[in-house]
């Protein structure tokens, strides 16, 4: 085992999450392992409805805001600074719909490394008068020297993922964030490949808008989270919303502004089982903290590195610690057959042009090196 995490420790924390007892489990970067307590939730759930009251709505809204401020902490934001919805494209789009796209600053700039969600998004939003340019060089790695040429004045949003969904590379922020601003341009980061993985300080960073998901590197289930610079938010009235964004949303008067903080980018009437059962998730990773994590993270791909290496498998993930997420892609001929022979032997990746290799805290050195066993086996290596 890595040093950061004691053997006891790790075993406990294997205990939590059933779906390793079957396989091991290398696909967290697609789907995360649930831990077993979201199973009391649900149970729960179902005893609140068999139960009904319309008072149980008090409980869930103090356990939905209680998961969204759980997030701005790991985010390293301050409370009532991030809000959930069902999914990042619901949220992208409300962002979306909160600016005039107007000459001169009409500019949309997206990497070619995004998730098909982000262009799919802004293209809709052409009819008002975004202009889309997507950077990059079609590559699995990103040329940030390329997305910054395209910054200029006219640069409304640069919309960018903190890692690609098919390499795991990440982007510099730091340099990125200093040159939108520099331009006035807002920075808007896709952080649903990195969030629970990768440590992300928004505060730090100064990024003004950064959404994610919980159902990947954080274990949860169907919700999505949207975090807004608190000091932007006063500037920005989204028109795709709901009722719940007025200020007087819970007193069921009709608002006459806005709700303070992120929840002015809230929607319609919210559904809280995904927050509480993602909540179970949450508190487990937070107990073991982020650089711990991290730490953990960068031993388990490196060591896929090395097999990879020594098998003579072409990695495409970077290799530098820095600008790796929790991800390694290999390049394997056939390699979708090859993903699901793995499956056959429990043995679980995933497959987006590259197979995706993708552990995480509660995975082990030895499970890397009886996935690679038989890798390099199906390869004939």
């Amino acid at each position: 085992m890595p040093s950061c995490l004691d053997r006891a420790a790790h075993s406990a924390l294997r205990a939590e999450f059933p779906l390793l007892e079957q396989c091991v489990y290398l696909n967290n970067n697609s789907t995360g392992a649930v831990p077993r307590g979201a199973e009391r939730v649900l149970r729960g759930y179902w005893e609140t409805l068999r139960t009904w009251r319309d008072d149980v709505w008090q409980d869930w809204h103090v356990g939905l805001d209680r998961y969204a401020d759980g997030l701005a902490a790991l985010l390293g934001a301050p409370p009532g600074s991030v809000v959930t919805d069902a999914n990042l494209s619901t949220l992208l789009a409300r962002v979306a719909s909160c600016f005039d796209y107007r000459p001169p600053r009409d500019r949309v700039v997206v990497t070619d490394l995004e998730y098909p969600t982000v262009p799919f998004v802004f293209r809709a939003f052409g009819r008002y008068g975004a202009r889309l340019t997507v950077a990059g060089t079609g590559g699995p790695r990103l040329d940030q020297d390329a997305l910054e040429e395209q910054i200029d004045e006219r640069t409304l949003l640069v919309c960018v993922p903190h890692a690609s969904f098919t390499s795991g590379a990440t982007v510099d922020l730091p340099r990125l964030v200093a040159r939108a601003h520099q331009v006035g341009a807002l920075v808007v980061v896709d952080a649903f490949q990195t969030v629970g993985v990768v440590p992300l300080d928004v505060t730090t960073l100064g990024v003004d808008v950064v959404l994610g998901g919980a159902h990947k590197w954080l274990c949860g289930v169907g919700t999505a989270f949207l975090y807004v610079r608190p000091d932007l938010v006063p500037q920005l009235e989204p028109a795709a919303t709901g009722w719940q964004a007025g200020d007087r949303a819970l007193t069921f008067q009709p608002s006459t502004g806005w709700a303070p903080g992120a929840r002015r980018f809230a929607g319609g009437t919210p559904y809280p089982l995904t927050s509480l059962v993602s909540q179970v998730a949450l508190d487990l990773l937070a107990e073991v903290g982020g650089a711990a994590i991290r730490r953990h993270s960068l031993a388990l791909t490196q060591r896929l590195l090395d097999r990879a290496d020594a098998a003579g498998i072409t990695v495409v993930s970077p290799r530098e610690a820095h600008r790796r997420g929790g991800v390694v892609c290999l390049d394997v001929p056939d390699g979708e057959t090859v993903k699901r022979r793995l499956a056959a032997r429990n043995l679980i990746c995933s497959w987006r042009g590259y197979l995706r290799v993708g552990p995480h805290v509660y995975n082990s050195l030895d499970e890397i090196d009886e996935f690679m066993d038989a890798l390099n086996k199906e390869l004939g290596r």
